[in-house]
């Protein structure tokens, strides 16, 4: 942290480089989160946008990036940045542009490509040590067509393709782990509700070279049900009952950059979405509860058993 130009959240960017007026849904923390990964990655990126909700930012003729935006089908963005670097990297051995015009090229996708749809190219494109930027904003669903249930749902949500009484039965997928046993040079996870870990987990990545991936969690107030000013407080509370940890991987390392003291139990977090109603009405459904919070202390006790053993690795608050 002594080496981040943010330190308190005074440092932040005051002003934001996304343009407004798009028609995203109000509240959406997607949106949240890019509006800030922007401003630290500044107007020098090519977007690489797949299918899914933040196509509708860009409205022809006009998108509401400073620099440039290119538009991608779900399963092929990655292929998309692997030819905007190849290109960037001709023109500059070739001397048609000057260093300090290069271009960063950053892939923005929603969960269902970057879990499922557009795995196997990201996967390829690790391989090849990309250097790439993959933005990944997590609506834990597939929002723009109707909030289908994707491989990052989480267990017992309830979505359009998962309506029965216990919800999604399935068990939202660990992207940052496949990510990681990859082996790139950076992985993080972050949301829009913390913004100045969010801003310093950018900061690290746009400093490094490779494939780098920055998981959002992105509260979905039309795919999870909830009041859109409530965005920001269910953001908060992903964070504080330990569902979303905020973490990184470097070198090999992993490192947990917020631990929840106290943690809180996950039921305050869940009776915000309306999603997880049918686990509180018309009566509680005690069995599943149990699930989800057993999985979240599960996670969390691990971590201390690893931080309590010899030579294991710390957490920063």
């Amino acid at each position: 942290m002594n080496d981040t130009a943010f330190r308190r959240m005074k440092d932040l960017p005051s002003t934001h480089l996304l343009g407004t007026g798009t028609p995203m849904c109000a509240g959406c923390g997607g949106l949240e989160a890019l509006h800030q990964i922007y401003d630290v990655l500044g107007e020098r990126t090519v977007f690489v946008n797949a299918a899914g909700c933040m196509t509708l930012l860009s409205v022809y003729p006009f998108t509401p990036f400073r620099g440039s935006w290119l538009y991608a089908a779900m399963a092929s963005a990655p292929a998309g940045a692997q030819g905007i670097r190849d290109a960037l990297d001709i023109l500059l051995a070739h001397g048609r542009i000057r260093t300090e015009d290069d271009l960063q090229p950053v892939v923005l996708t929603g969960d269902g490509a970057a879990y499922g749809m557009g795995l196997s190219a990201t996967s390829g494109a690790i391989e090849r040590n990309l250097d790439f930027l993959y933005i990944c904003y997590d609506n834990e669903g597939y929002g723009n067509t109707g909030q289908q249930y994707s491989a990052a749902t989480p267990h017992a949500a309830r979505t359009s393709t998962s309506r029965g009484v216990h919800g999604y039965a399935g068990e939202k997928k660990d992207l940052f782990a496949i990510w990681a046993a990859h082996r790139p040079a950076y992985v993080a996870t972050v949301v829009g509700a913390e913004p100045l870990d969010l801003a310093r987990k950018v900061e690290t990545a746009k400093r490094l070279t490779g494939p780098r991936l920055i998981i959002a969690l992105a509260p979905c107030p039309t795919g999870w049900d909830f009041d859109p000013q409530d965005a920001v407080a269910i953001g908060k509370l992903a964070v504080k009952t330990g569902i979303w940890p905020l973490k990184e991987y470097r070198d090999g390392q992993i490192r947990h950059t917020k631990m929840p003291h106290p943690r809180l139990p996950v039921e305050g977090y869940l009776k915000r979405q309306g999603r997880f109603a049918h686990l509180f009405a018309p009566q509680r459904n005690e069995k599943l509860l149990r699930e989800i919070q057993s999985g979240v202390d599960r996670y969390w006790q691990q971590l201390e058993g690893i931080r309590a053993a010899p030579g294991g690795g710390g957490a920063c608050t």
